[in-house]
């Protein structure tokens, strides 16, 4: 019986998490043995995490006028195969059991991330297809970030991949991404989509094969290379499967998964969140170092606002004054920001700017130091030996340097009385 998504629906999806298990196993006919396959982590993720990102909050809703039941429809092989035959894609999308599990994974216990990830493409997409197709790329890669982090721009994976496209940091920075303790490129949704295209580019130079470059995204050239060699030199990714990683022989299943999730959605009773696009935005360069809090308190936007539009500033500081940055902010809020001129610099300036450029040393420590010096050098001045001629005694030699004889005992550790001529003997 259809029904339709409400608000009971929605209370339900943030009260159970949903939380993905972490493998699904596939039964292989020829061995008759079941094989475990890992979940790309972006699979794991729990839906109440993807709705607290701040576009999520403010900018998706739940679509009333959809018709949708939680019944996933069972479809016939051929169906599928059909469905995938006609994506207009390059990168080929074959069907075999292991996509046909990825796709169930889809539209059943992930179903409720696929409406999500429905709506959040609006956001998301654009931008996407924009750097594919400045690298001259298929743009059905535009769902690699599905199965990477399912569209949460926050997501850091177990080993500290971040952002969109899940760059290790390592990665990033050869691709140009600036990671350090104030900043996170891999976070901007606009420099890592350019990185990635990028990367996949390079990749494709590697291998000429899509399939192989997808894989390779997930696990890295060095261990795609080495499943080609255990394959005995085959270059398609079906023949290397059994080599590759755990988690990497379902990544080119899940891509496939979701390729035709993101398409076919409709026919499993899938309801995409309702998407209302927020105000435009614009960007401006900074040249100087300035707060979050500055630019809410001045430019009349909001904090959260800011800290969404610039996720790449990890602190709330934008250290323009190191080098030069990029503010984006809604167009009002640029507007503001360049009427403001220096007054958005200035605000409360030495509450929010505690690190100093230059700090002069005590100068009672200096003191100190140097009479501790003086007083060093003055005892080693007034340390004193005397050569022993002969016929001297301990006893006169007391009386020319006005001490006594155990003094210069004590000074000396001489446990007797006798001393020997030649020797040296201190005397202070």
């Amino acid at each position: 019986m259809m029904k339709k998504i409400g608000l009971f629906c929605i209370a339900a999806l943030l009260a159970t998490g949903m939380k993905a298990q972490n493998d699904i196993t596939v039964h292989d006919d020829q061995t008759g043995k079941d094989e475990v396959i890992g979940l790309p982590e972006g699979m794991t993720y729990e839906i109440d995490s993807l709705l607290q990102e701040w576009n999520t909050k403010n900018y998706l809703g739940v679509d009333e006028k959809c018709e949708s039941s939680d019944e996933n429809p069972q479809y016939s092989k051929e169906e599928y195969i059909s469905r995938l035959n006609h994506l207009p894609n390059v990168i080929e999308m074959p069907y075999n059991e292991v996509v046909r599990k990825f796709i169930d994974q889809y539209c059943t216990r992930l179903r409720r991330s696929v409406s999500y990830m429905l709506a959040a493409n609006n956001f998301y997409v654009p931008i996407f297809e924009e750097a594919l197709e400045s690298y001259q790329l298929p743009l059905e890669l535009k769902y690699l970030p599905v199965i990477e982090s399912a569209l949460n721009p926050g997501a850091t994976s177990r080993v500290g991949a971040a952002g969109l496209w899940q760059f290790m940091i390592s990665t990033g920075k050869v691709y140009g991404l600036d990671v350090n303790s104030l900043i996170d490129e891999r976070r901007d949704p606009i420099k890592s989509s350019y990185a990635a295209a990028h990367y996949l580019q390079d990749l494709y130079q590697i291998f000429g094969d899509w399939t192989l470059v997808i894989a390779a995204y997930n696990c890295g050239p060095a261990n795609v290379n080495k499943a080609i060699r255990r394959a005995g030199g085959s270059r398609d990714y079906w023949q290397i499967y059994p080599y590759l990683p755990q988690e990497t022989r379902g990544y080119v299943p899940a891509f496939i998964a979701a390729n035709y999730v993101m398409n076919y959605y409709c026919e499993h009773n899938i309801c995409p969140m309702t998407t209302t696009l927020p105000p435009s935005t614009d960007t401006i360069i900074v040249d100087r170092d300035v707060h979050f809090d500055q630019i809410v308190a001045v430019c009349n936007v909001k904090a959260e606002e800011v800290k969404a539009l610039n996720p790449q500033y990890r602190t709330g500081l934008i250290p323009g004054a190191k080098k030069s940055c990029i503010l984006r902010l809604p167009t009002h809020g640029i507007s503001a920001f360049i009427a403001a001129g220096d007054s958005v610099y200035t605000y409360k300036s030495d509450e929010l700017f505690t690190n100093r450029s230059e700090v002069a040393v005590s100068q009672s420590a200096k003191k100190s130091s140097a009479t501790r010096s003086r007083s060093s050098k003055s005892s080693r001045s007034k340390s004193r030996t005397h050569t022993i001629r002969s016929g001297e005694t301990l006893s006169t030699i007391a009386k020319r340097y006005g001490t006594t004889v155990s003094k210069l005992k004590r000074l000396n550790g001489i446990k007797g009385t006798s001393i020997r001529a030649g020797k040296k003997l201190k005397v202070r």
